[in-house]
């Protein structure tokens, strides 16, 4: 694709940056296949290629985007399934954020939308203001049918709307809180390593459980596990809002924090049981690319940090106990498939102790949970949730697994079969609890 950026617009690293992911696009439109947007609104400036000019045009005239192009950049759930697919390797993740952090700063958006964005980028990144808001939340539940519902594809989901998907997805009831940060669960038997373990914030509010089953398979394996104190949100909320100032606040602390630990201690990884939250650690890197100060750390970080399923591949886990009779639909989360390039370790994992292992069809596409995109485009969240469910109902599960919360959760609310965690179901096969709670 050609560019017209001035030559005193390409002394700044992002549109320099943002020249050469252009430049990469050849228009071919493998793209359009795999967008989740694109198959359900069949609007071209709703698939990457049509977002892709409208960015580019944004970016070289250098003016506030306009309010269509911040619609199709907001329904965009930046699975990343075009990364997967493209044949020229243009890195849309990249692209997109920068096109979010300028609408952002330069878009005035409706007032009560920027409330709401507010609350969401205050009160998610927070795991004990959370915890308040879930419980608030389950108890206006019952009240939220009160709320309109308009038809299913609404093009600019209303504050009410938002707030009805909002109070959906809460819980009726919160589990007790996980362990403190700050704690250290020692190897059973001789040490064989030493992690590092990414607390979360929605996760451990809605299902500490999960990063309790990886502290049990760790443990119960020979590795030290720790929960280190002062750890923050990793960024990923708030950098997909296009809230960068924040984000990088967070990153850099967490930086800061897991680099004193491996001086302390030693670590052989940081793990993350949350993949959206993956990503976005392993991209930390690049993100503090310009920072003299963290620039250099940032990168070692990244390279420390692993999906719990990485880990253990290297693993040899003790025998399974179980017998081959569970059928495991495997939901392979975007955020895993598609922004870590992660496709077989978890499904090898499971397949070799004992679960039978099915693949849903359309795999592909999103569940529609993409962080925030199920409370702020609901409509289209809810089309593709209904979408996946019914997929997964082909296989004929008796349990789906994820490697992400917000899939899980996601998911839970349109099937009855129960949706457990990769992790949770390898403990359950290495001596732990059998899992199941939706």
């Amino acid at each position: 694709m050609k560019t017209e950026f001035t030559l005193a617009q390409l002394t700044d690293p992002d549109i320099k940056e943002a020249d050469k992911i252009l430049r990469a696009c050849v228009h071919c439109g493998f793209c359009t296949a795999t967008c989740p947007t694109y198959v359900l609104l069949g609007d071209e400036l709703d698939s990457p290629r049509g977002r892709i000019y409208l960015i580019k045009e944004m970016l070289e005239k250098d003016k506030p985007p306009t309010a269509e192009v911040v619609k199709h950049i907001d329904r965009c759930l930046s699975c990343l399934a075009c990364m997967t697919t493209c044949p020229s390797g243009v890195n849309y993740m990249h692209l997109v954020d920068q096109a979010r952090v300028r609408i952002e700063r330069d878009y005035q958006r409706p007032l009560t939308e920027r409330l709401l964005r507010s609350v969401l980028a205050f009160v998610l990144p927070r795991p004990g203001v959370f915890r308040i808001s879930m419980i608030l939340a389950g108890l206006a539940r019952p009240f939220s049918r009160l709320l309109p519902t308009p038809s299913v594809g609404a093009a600019s989901p209303g504050l009410l709307r938002r707030i009805k998907a909002m109070l959906a997805l809460a819980p009726r009831s919160l589990p007790p809180p996980g362990p403190a940060a700050g704690t250290v669960f020692p190897a059973n038997g001789e040490r064989r390593g030493r992690v590092a373990l990414l607390q979360g914030c929605a996760q451990q509010v809605l299902a500490p459980r999960i990063n309790q089953a990886a502290i049990n398979v760790l443990t119960r394996h020979g590795v030290e596990v720790v929960l280190v104190k002062d750890e923050q949100c990793c960024g990923a909320l708030t950098h997909h809002m296009g809230q960068d100032g924040d984000a990088l606040k967070r990153a850099r602390a967490n930086i800061t924090v897991w680099q004193r630990e491996a001086e302390r201690g030693g670590l052989d990884a940081i793990l993350v049981t949350t993949s959206g939250c993956g990503t976005v650690v392993k991209d930390y890197g690049y993100l503090l690319r310009e920072d003299p100060d963290f620039a250099a750390p940032a990168a070692r970080i990244s390279a420390l940090a692993k999906d719990i399923t990485e880990y253990l591949a290297r693993l040899e886990l003790k025998p399974s106990t179980q017998k081959g009779d569970v059928t495991v639909a495997y939901h392979s989360a975007c955020s895993l498939q598609h922004g870590q390039k992660i496709t077989q370790l978890p499904k090898e994992l499971l397949s070799k102790n004992g679960f039978v292992v099915k693949d849903v069809p359309e795999s592909h596409l999103c569940c529609g949970s993409a962080g925030t995109y199920n409370i702020l485009q609901p409509d289209i969240a809810s089309r593709l949730r209904d979408r996946k469910v019914a997929n997964i109902a082909l296989v004929k599960p008796d349990m789906i697994a994820a490697g992400n919360i917000g899939c899980m959760v996601q998911i839970a609310g349109g099937t009855s079969v129960p949706v457990v965690h990769t992790i949770e179901l390898l403990d359950w096969a290495t001596g732990g609890p059998r899992p199941g709670l939706k």
